[in-house]
């Protein structure tokens, strides 16, 4: 069944803040490189859904935070500490992913929470806007 680009964008959004749950559930057990991707996904899910809503069909994670930056971030659709957050996200993700013998700590990860949270929210604004 395919659906409408509006429900993929709604299912985006979902899925960032199921997302964001996981996180949490990771963090409680001491996962921090665990819990660290989830966040980084979170926020991903989150702009994707909004790139999807404004036209925008990226291929890559390089190329959504590029046009995350370029079009929200820049034109200050979004404050710039979020693209700020998301790019640290999104190098994070990829050490705690791909390097060897490196491990986050409650003190690293903990921090992002509430960013990610609030980007989420900020990112429902714009979709939801007229």
């Amino acid at each position: 069944m395919k659906g409408t680009i509006d429900d993929l964008i709604h299912y985006r959004i979902d899925r960032a803040k199921d997302t964001m749950d996981d996180a949490r559930i990771l963090a409680s057990n001491n996962k921090w490189n665990s819990a660290i991707n989830r966040l980084y996904y979170a926020a991903y899910y989150a702009v994707m859904a909004l790139l999807l809503k404004y036209g925008y069909k990226p291929a890559t994670h390089n190329g959504a935070k590029s046009n995350f930056t370029q079009y929200f971030i820049k034109n200050q659709l979004i404050d710039l500490k979020y693209g700020k957050i998301y790019s640290q996200l999104f190098t994070m993700r990829q050490k705690g992913d791909y390097d060897d013998l490196f491990d986050f700590d409650q003190g690293k990860v903990e921090p992002y929470f509430e960013p990610v949270e609030n980007l989420i929210l900020e990112i429902e604004k714009l979709i939801c806007a007229p």
